[in-house]
């Protein structure tokens, strides 16, 4: 009778432990759940009427953070034209700003990625890399916000560490991945690795994004939106921010929704084990929209 009681003490014991693990197992994630929104352009730094009606649709939104999908500085990257391509519109979004447009902001909420008209100065990227303050060597960088972790690549091929599956920048975003520990990890640069615009598919982009540890990948390039889905893991060219509209030229299999006759942005809200992806165009519609739950 000794040996049976105190069997089950051990075992009412251990029920409890393990009733108690689970309730806090089933909190934590709470915890971090603050939610946020970020804007997301792409091809747009053109200063122009365009860009503008963008920039207002963005800023209406009120969002915690913008990215960019590269071309920030049309047409050749240079330093006179960086400032009313890029601060005349976000100015108040970009943390250490020194430019002329007005006050910056207190933190940095401006995060862009390069593009190849950012390389295409006389000083390669040197305008947009001592235009900005952003982390790491600046061409390619993480941070974090709540629960999002975000990838920020340059896929340009002037890029000194390289842009295929096995570079040094590839390697340094797979050991990345592999770290995280956000709820979501998003992937963006410039170039699409899948697109149905004009300049097609960057195959030396298509990296093993989803098998590394990435929910989603952003890029731009192609001056249009597109949402595209390769094994059930989503892309967006997001590519319609100002400079011009282009129509596709091939559809690929893998293409779900396709815009072209607007320019626009995409509004992205994150809330605990949510993350929910709305194009609009700068007229207010409604172009898409698009859930990851995890």
């Amino acid at each position: 009778m000794f040996l049976k009681s105190k069997q089950l003490i051990y075992l009412s014991t251990l029920f409890l432990l393990f009733s108690f693990s689970c309730s806090k197992q089933e909190v934590l994630p709470e915890q971090n759940s603050i939610p946020i929104t970020f804007a997301v352009i792409g091809d747009y730094g053109a200063d122009n009427e365009n860009e503008l009606a963008v920039a207002n649709l963005v800023k209406s939104w009120n969002p915690d953070l913008i990215i960019t999908v590269g071309d920030n500085n049309y047409e050749h990257g240079e330093s006179e034209s960086i400032d009313k391509n890029i601060g005349k519109y976000y100015h108040e979004y970009i943390g250490n700003y020194m430019g002329v447009y007005g006050e910056g902001s207190p933190e940095n909420r401006f995060f862009p990625c390069l593009g190849n008209h950012d390389w295409y100065s006389m000083t390669k990227a040197n305008p947009y890399l001592e235009y900005f303050t952003l982390p790491g060597n600046e061409r390619y960088y993480d941070y974090v916000v709540e629960n999002v972790h975000f990838f920020v690549l340059d896929s340009d091929e002037n890029e000194p560490d390289g842009i295929t599956s096995a570079s040094n920048q590839a390697v340094w975003l797979k050991n990345k991945l592999s770290e995280s520990a956000s709820k979501f990890n998003v992937v963006y640069f410039h170039h699409a690795p899948y697109t149905s615009g004009e300049h097609g598919n960057t195959i030396v982009l298509q990296w093993p994004f989803k098998e590394w540890g990435a929910d989603v990948v952003l890029s731009g390039h192609d001056h249009e939106y597109e949402r595209i889905s390769v094994d059930d893991f989503p892309y967006f060219v997001v590519g319609n921010g100002g400079r011009s509209l282009r129509e596709f030229k091939n559809v690929i299999p893998e293409s779900l929704v396709r815009y072209s006759s607007n320019y626009g942005a995409v509004l992205v809200k994150v809330d605990t084990g949510k993350m929910d992806f709305e194009s609009y165009s700068i007229d207010g519609k409604l172009v898409d929209r698009y859930s990851l739950l995890k």
